[in-house]
């Protein structure tokens, strides 16, 4: 972000057109405007969509057929139209013949009809008039060009009626026709507002102010002071505070202070998160219950918030299979409604049907076939499920990928740092010759406390969380390659591998030698030339992931993995995961190789790694799963990414595609049979009957089906994952 604050523009996520020189909300949406980064380069909003996004050229095509429109307009519309529509039907012919009552006559009443329902029409109806034009504009007619092209002509058709001093108008039924399209609308843009929900309510988490800490000036009296300042003048390396129950302002670290953190609407997580100094924090996050000190290590476009809202409103932006099928379906319904209409008009004027009942049949039939529900069935479900996807705390940057796992055959797991936490802990403790095993934790975690070496630290960790406490320990000693020495108290302790002993003629037991053979890291612990124990080390096994692979069997789908590391530790980490096959010593550029050898077994396979060595097997794959925590999240290489590192969110990213895949289908199947039996009746084609389908009535039809596709939708916003 340029320091300049004076030259710092904001611009909304979701309508990157909109522009301001101060902080605010969106007019369209309502959403919190975010700040543009700004320099030599064009303005670029931290949220915004690539340029060649899917979003990009339906709004460049004029595709978007609620470019521009709020949901305030249509129900603004909607409203004023209904007023006005009232009169109009009052004094139709229809209305007074089934009320049997007359309306008043006063000078001029003749002409109420054509000035409400002229109103109407260029108020109204304006709306559906220009996104028509962007349609055609563009050669993409579509549900805009038909209810343009119904309302065109029974307006042209009444108006002639007025000039010629015929009675046989369509004002009523155009004015209907309006009003209830305006309706469906509104219904329609409250619905898909409502979808975008969660990236709305990502926008408010920061708040506006922080508080920076300020060190005193040379000189001055006292301690560190904090000033309350915009969130806007906060740069990176800034000390801010954030005291208990206030949201955290930025991404940084931890300098100072312990507390918990609420981060479930980051990462998904229900439970608190202890942080305390190095730990990293996520900005909109909430602090619990202690004062913490932040250094600033992310503001703007470079904040985790950022980069969800980014990724969010590119995934709602792009398009699934099912999407792409149902656009060209509603192109199709569109020039087959057109054909039908003009046929249906021709054919009612050859039988001698009058030109006013003929029209009433055409504008029926336009109004009745407009793809509207087939238009909202897969958009509104993928956007919801989108949403739905950020809040469990994984991200959807593209939703072909999320169509795509629900015919996993099998997820590819790498092992370190997905099902493994990447670093060493301990794993077995034998005493031999001291005390108990606490003794062998205690000689070992003190002599390694002065240590970098992994191993040590691991060693030092797991005395802690016992609340094993160290003795002093002097004359330490790093033997390279070997281990740790030093004096406690009247004894020499030492603590490392084989070579610490290999002049003292231990044998490894039994059991230790068959955890030798797993792979592990052995460490000795001698006292005075004699060992008293033995640690076992190994790669800690995550919980979550047992739970995970539990999970995706019970749900039928295979599981396997691949690791750099020896067979032996292959093999242990599978079995005790329970993992159907694994691949081990598998280098980085050779990870691809094995996706392709798990397809040519005709398996779809979904490889879960880090984004980075992972890169070109995560490509590979049918779908990739990227492993991102807190700002690392806008990893390239994959479809989904997981907010946190927790393999339990692979089988909700499956059951969501299961479930969002279902309601498109049942969506599809209402819009789609709707328009079979619909066409007909509008055409007249039970006229011998009696039963003549007016063209309000199609229009309350119409906007029913999309009503139920929308409220279909939403239904998928309380299932649980």
């Amino acid at each position: 972000m340029n320091n300049d604050i004076s030259k710092t523009k904001y611009t909304c996520p979701m309508h990157p057109e909109i522009v301001r020189d101060s902080p605010g909300m969106c007019p369209e949406c309502g959403m919190n405007l975010l700040p543009m980064r700004t320099g030599a380069d064009d303005m670029q909003t931290h949220a915004e969509i690539p340029r060649d996004s899917a979003l990009s050229q339906r709004k460049s095509a004029g595709h978007d057929k609620h470019a521009g429109h709020s949901t305030n307009i249509f129900k603004m519309k909607f409203w004023i139209s209904f007023v006005l529509s009232i009169p109009v039907v009052l004094y139709s012919d229809i209305a007074q013949k089934l009320l049997r009552w007359q309306a008043p006559v006063f000078p001029g009443s003749q002409y109420l009809q054509f000035v409400l329902a002229s109103i109407i029409f260029f108020y109204g109806g304006l709306i559906f008039l220009t996104s028509a034009w962007r349609e055609l504009r563009a050669k993409l007619p579509g549900m805009m060009t038909l209810i343009g092209l119904a309302i065109t002509t029974a307006y042209a058709w009444s108006l002639y009626t007025v000039l010629a001093g015929r009675t046989d108008n369509l004002f009523w039924e155009l004015s209907t026709l309006i009003t209830i399209m305006l309706l469906g609308h509104w219904l329609e843009m409250r619905a898909v507002a409502g979808a975008q929900g969660a990236l709305k309510e990502l926008s408010k988490l920061l708040p506006d102010v922080a508080e920076i800490v300020r060190s005193p000036q040379s000189g001055e009296a006292g301690g560190d002071k904090t000033e309350t300042v915009p969130l806007s003048e906060v740069r990176e390396g800034d000390i801010v505070m954030v005291r208990p129950g206030g949201k955290i302002p930025t991404d940084g670290k931890v300098t100072e202070g312990t507390s918990s953190v609420d981060e479930s609407i980051a990462t998904g997580e229900s439970k608190l998160v202890s942080k305390q100094i190095g730990d990293t924090v996520i900005a909109g996050t909430i602090n619990s219950d202690g004062t913490l000190k932040i250094k600033v290590t992310g503001i703007g476009e470079n904040t985790f918030l950022a980069g969800v809202m980014r990724l969010v409103a590119e995934a709602q932006a792009s398009k699934s299979r099912l999407q792409l099928l149902s656009d060209r379906a509603a192109y199709y319904l569109t020039i087959t409604a057109v054909t039908v209409g003009g046929v249906t008009f021709a054919g009612w004027l050859a039988a001698g049907a009058g030109t006013a009942f003929a029209i009433e049949r055409l504008v029926a039939v336009l109004v009745i076939t407009c793809p509207h529900a087939l238009g909202l069935a897969v958009p509104l479900v993928a956007s919801i499920s989108t949403t739905k996807a950020a809040k469990n705390g994984f991200l959807v940057k593209q939703r072909l990928a999320l169509e795509a796992a629900r015919n996993i055959d099998v997820v590819l797991f790498d092992k370190t740092g997905t099902l493994t936490k990447g670093e060493y802990g301990v794993t077995n403790v034998w005493s031999i010759g001291a005390k108990d095993e606490n003794e062998v934790v205690r000689l070992a975690a003190s002599v390694d406390s002065y240590s970098e070496h992994p191993i040590a630290k691991a060693t030092v960790a797991y005395a802690r969380a016992r609340n094993i406490q160290l003795e002093e320990v002097k004359d330490f000693t790093r033997i390279s390659g070997k281990g740790s020495r030093g004096n406690m108290g009247n004894s020499v302790v030492s603590a490392g591998g084989f070579g610490m002993v290999e002049n003292l003629g231990f044998m490894l037991p039994q059991e230790i030698q068959k955890e030798h053979e797993k792979g592990k890291t052995i460490t000795y612990v001698v006292r005075d030339n004699a060992v008293v124990g033995v640690l076992a080390f190994a790669d800690i096994i995550r919980e979550e992931s047992r739970e995970a692979i539990k999970t995706l069997k019970s749900m039928g789908i295979g599981v396997a993995m691949l690791t750099g590391d020896t067979d032996d530790v292959a093999k242990w980490v599978a079995g005790e995961l329970g993992i159907d096959e694994y691949f081990a010593r598998v280098l980085p550029g050779e990870k691809s190789d094995k996706v392709k050898l798990l397809q040519g077994k005709g398996k779809r396979v979904a490889m879960v790694g880090d984004g980075i060595n992972d890169a070109p097997a995560l490509t590979q794959a049918d779908l990739g799963i990227a492993i991102g925590a807190g700002t690392n999240v806008a990893l390239e290489s994959a479809g989904i990414i997981l907010v946190k590192n927790d393999p339990r969110d692979i089988p909700k990213i499956i059951n969501l595609s299961r479930m969002t895949y279902v309601k498109m289908i049942q969506n599809l199947f209402w819009a789609t049979g709707y328009n079979v039996v619909a066409i007909p009746l509008a055409a007249g084609a039970l006229a011998f009957e009696g039963i003549i389908l007016q063209p309000a009535l199609a229009a309350v039809l119409m906007s029913l089906s999309t009503v139920i596709v929308a409220a279909n939708a939403m239904l998928l916003r309380n299932k649980k994952l």
